[in-house]
């Protein structure tokens, strides 16, 4: 079967920044949901539970069939695993800190995807790929309002510090996952793949929601406004993850995904119309470094 023809580069391009779009208004409702009392868990349970149905009714129809390996079978358990901590510790910085921040710090994964590569014997990173990743936490300092921060204290604070440590743990364990994805599990078809690992992802949420571990962890929103919040959750996800995965082969991927990293610049603009999140000038500039050495630093990878 010849492969699928490729949609024109500004039809890519637009599609990507519409997926980027609905990422960020994801997170976006994650935010309104949760300051209506719903649950962290109930979020990723439905979020995933939608998703997994979609993939699964994907997966039947292509009559697709999970043949991996024992080794491959352990990859995959670790693979969902890691992408459920990753729901779990960005929704937490979403609650935590604004949701523009919270994503810039999810999005440095390329930067700990590049040093983990190198730590596991991969290629070094080139002194053009070290030079923008200086860049780029030079630019998270700004953004965060780091030295604003430190010479402060107090409970906003100490909320400030946890989201941004959240932060960083998403993109952590973001980066393990991309790295098992591309050298453990690669040979695996990608509807299938994507159909596992949502299924770990929603019995690990439902484990941790019946086990008590995580209290309120599954309550459901307080008012109208909390369930509208977490249906348009659970729809902008499903439509992203779901129309990203139908669309990739027509994308080109190794040369338009740096577009992919506007969702921050999208979130921003939501949560400055939505939730009335305004940043300084510094942030914003800080921000704006971010995004930049990220498309540089992910396009040249790319190319190379």
């Amino acid at each position: 079967m010849s492969a699928p023809a490729l949609f024109p580069r500004h039809i890519a391009v637009l599609i990507l920044v519409l997926l980027a779009c609905a990422f960020a208004g994801n997170h976006i409702a994650a935010r309104i949901a949760f300051d209506h009392d719903t649950g962290l868990l109930l979020a990723i349970l439905c979020r995933a539970g939608v998703t997994l149905l979609v993939l699964t009714s994907l997966v039947l129809w292509q009559r697709e069939r999970p043949r991996l390996t024992p080794s491959q079978w352990r990859w995959q358990l670790l693979l969902g695993l890691l992408i459920a901590a990753q729901s779990f510790f960005i929704y937490s910085a979403v609650a935590r800190i604004p949701v523009a921040l919270a994503l810039l710090i999810a999005n440095v994964a390329p930067i700990l995807l590049v040093l983990l590569t190198w730590a596991l014997g991969g290629a070094a990173p080139s002194r053009r790929a070290a030079l923008l990743m200086g860049l780029i936490m030079c630019g998270l300092v700004f953004a965060l309002d780091v030295p604003e921060r430190l010479s402060s204290q107090g409970s906003t604070e100490a909320q400030w510090g946890e989201g941004i440590a959240f932060g960083f743990a998403a993109a952590s364990v973001f980066a393990c996952a991309l790295w098992i994805t591309d050298h453990k599990l690669s040979s695996v078809r990608g509807s299938v793949r994507s159909m596992l690992t949502m299924i770990i992802v929603f019995c690990a949420a439902a484990l941790a929601g019946t086990s008590g571990v995580m209290p309120g962890g599954v309550s459901l929103p307080g008012s109208s406004t909390g369930w509208i919040a977490l249906g348009c959750l659970v729809a902008l996800y499903g439509l992203g993850f779901c129309l990203l995965f139908i669309c990739l082969p027509r994308l080109n991927m190794a040369r338009n995904a740096p577009v992919m990293n506007v969702e921050p610049v999208a979130s921003l603009m939501f949560g400055w119309l939505i939730l009335d999140q305004v940043l300084s000038s510094g942030q914003i500039i800080g921000g704006l470094i971010v995004v930049t050495g990220i498309v540089l630093l992910t396009w040249r990878r790319a190319a190379d």
